[in-house]
């Protein structure tokens, strides 16, 4: 499989861009977000990183939280999420005005609900928006920059954290329901219709769902990125271990920043000559995989032009860049 099998599959819905901090996670996944749009899907393209960087990829301003269009494209779109207005609304969806009054009155009895609070708020967040995503049929595809490795496992194990969070929920919610029940009936008070139980079952149906999808390898694809360091192997081992234990599908690697050889210079022969070793391990690790070699640019990958050039080595339609 190479990334043109996956960035040019009509049946490709989801694309993950992921590994370890200042790899170019975010250039890739700027890159095939171009290609996408150029080969005419609606693609959407957005950061789940909270230390975004994909606005500076774009040359655009796309940290407002909301969709944004991507200058000099008509099916092209961009946004930064905005952990902290998520969260609010998170919170607002699933607070005490959703949960009933059964919720407000478990708080009087038991104080802060502490352990009612949905864990990991960023990852949580980030996740939020995959399970709005792959409901909207706006998009073709919908590729994500995720946050570096250990966010990112943190992002892929809630589904079973969530789903696990939510049942004890709705049993909560269950139990309150009857005594509040019982205790109108004792007043004499009329039964309160409130749908806060079925959104919750909702939530929960919508998270297995996503699981499925996230799973299947006719929709979804996960795009290891790396450099030839000592690191970064051992961060993408790590990455991938967890990806198979999640059914993930993953099967290309890019390989970024190989530095070029310089004879005439002896830092750049040494740095070259250490990746060049560490790409031999890499290639005998994943064999199994496909592997891109991405040189070293001379400048930083910024605006268009430079995501379409990177999306041409990606997909081997150009074969360097220096």
């Amino acid at each position: 499989m190479t990334l043109a099998d996956v960035v040019y599959n009509d049946s490709v819905k989801f694309i993950l861009s992921g590994g370890k901090g200042g790899v170019g996670k975010t250039s890739c996944a700027g890159a095939m977000a171009v290609l996408s749009a150029n080969r005419g899907f609606r693609t959407l393209v957005l950061s789940t990183d909270p230390a975004h960087s994909l606005s500076d990829s774009f040359d655009q301003d796309l940290s407002g939280g909301e969709v944004i269009p991507i200058e000099g494209f008509k099916n092209l779109w961009g946004m930064e999420i905005n952990t902290e207005k998520g969260m609010q609304d998170f919170q607002q969806t699933l607070g005490e005005s959703q949960l009933g009054p059964e919720a407000e009155m478990a708080s009087s009895l038991m104080g802060d609900m502490t352990g009612m609070s949905p864990p990991g708020s960023d990852e949580a967040m980030a996740f939020g928006k995959i399970l709005e995503f792959i409901e909207d049929a706006s998009y073709d595809r919908v590729i994500f920059d995720t946050a570096p490795t250990g966010h990112t496992l943190k992002l892929l194990e809630l589904p079973d954290l969530l789903d696990s969070w939510l049942g004890k929920m709705l049993t909560l919610r269950q139990r309150l329901s009857s005594m509040m029940g019982g205790l109108r009936s004792m007043l004499g008070g009329a039964q309160q219709e409130d749908n806060s139980w079925e959104m919750l079952q909702q939530t929960k149906d919508k998270i297995r769902a996503a699981s499925v999808q996230l799973s299947d390898p006719n929709i979804t694809q996960f795009v290891v990125v790396m450099i030839p360091e000592a690191m970064a192997v051992f961060e993408t081992q790590r990455l991938l271990l967890s990806l198979k234990k999640w059914n993930i599908p993953a099967n290309i690697i890019v390989v970024n920043q190989l530095v070029p050889p310089n004879p005439s210079c002896q830092f750049c022969s040494k740095r070259y000559e250490m990746q060049q070793n560490n790409l031999k391990d890499i290639a005998e690790l994943y064999s199994d995989m496909t592997l891109i070699e991405v040189p070293l640019f001379d400048g930083e990958i910024r605006g268009i032009e430079e995501l379409t050039r990177l999306g041409k080595i990606l997909t081997g339609e150009k074969e360097e860049y220096l």
